[in-house]
C-alpha cells in the first residue's frame, strides 16, 4: 500500500514538473511574440509620417533609401545633364545654370566647363544667339560596385533663327553617397570621373520660314 502511494506521488510530480516546464516554455514564447511585436510595432511607427495636405493630416510611410536607390541616382543624374547643358544666350543665366550643376558633381565637371569656357563654347552661344537643349534619352547603372557607375545617353538640340542642330551626347562616371542632403544637392550625391565620351552633330535641320 506504501509503495502504490509512493508512486503514486512519483506520478504526480512528473506531472507537475512537465506541466511546470510547459507553462515556463508557454511564458517564454509568450515573452518574445510580445518583444517582437513590441519592436515591429516602434519600427512601423518610425516609418510613418505625416504630411499636412489641404488642412487634413494624411498618414504616409517612409521607404529605405536602398529602396529608391536607381531612381535617386538617375535623377541625380539627370538633373547635373540638363542643368550642365541646358543653355540660353545669356551669360547671367549660364552661370547660373553651370552653378547649380556643379553643386552636384566633383571638380571633374569643373574641368570640363573650364575647357569649354576657355575654348569660347558659352560666348560663341551668347553671340550666335543659340538656345541649347537636352533630353536624356536613357541612364545605364551599375549598382554591383560602389562607387555607383553609369553611362548617360542624351540628346541635344542647338536651335538658331534659321537651324536647328541635333547632337548625340554620351558621358559617364560615378556616383557616390555623400550621406548628407542640402538645398542645392537634395539627394545628396555626388557625380566623379564625369567625363564626355561623345558629342558629335548628326542632323542639322533648316527652320521653317
Amino acid at each position: 500500500m506504501a509503495f502504490t502511494h509512493f508512486k503514486n506521488i512519483d506520478t504526480a510530480f512528473k506531472h507537475v514538473r512537465l506541466f511546470s516546464f510547459l507553462l515556463i516554455a508557454a511564458n517564454v514564447l509568450i515573452c518574445g511574440f510580445c518583444i517582437y511585436k513590441s519592436y515591429d510595432i516602434v519600427d512601423r511607427a518610425q516609418n510613418r509620417v505625416h504630411i499636412l495636405y489641404n488642412g487634413k493630416v494624411l498618414a504616409a510611410f517612409a521607404s529605405g533609401r536602398k529602396t529608391n536607390l536607381p531612381v535617386e541616382l538617375r535623377d541625380h543624374i539627370k538633373t547635373f545633364h540638363e542643368d550642365f547643358f541646358t543653355l540660353v544666350p545669356d551669360d547671367k543665366q549660364i552661370a547660373v545654370n553651370i552653378d547649380q550643376a556643379l553643386y552636384l558633381a566633383d571638380n571633374s565637371a569643373k574641368t570640363a566647363y573650364d575647357n569649354l569656357k576657355e575654348a569660347g563654347y558659352f560666348n560663341n552661344l551668347v553671340s550666335a544667339n543659340i538656345n541649347q537643349q537636352i533630353k536624356v534619352d536613357s541612364i545605364q547603372l551599375d549598382l554591383n560596385h560602389y562607387p555607383y557607375g553609369f553611362t548617360c545617353y542624351a540628346t541635344e538640340k542647338l536651335v538658331r533663327s534659321t537651324s536647328t542642330t541635333t547632337r548625340r551626347l554620351i558621358t559617364q562616371g560615378k556616383v557616390s553617397d555623400l550621406k548628407t542632403e542640402t538645398d542645392n544637392n537634395p539627394h545628396g550625391f555626388l557625380i566623379q570621373q564625369w567625363q564626355i565620351l561623345q558629342n558629335n552633330d548628326e542632323q542639322v535641320k533648316a527652320n521653317q520660314p
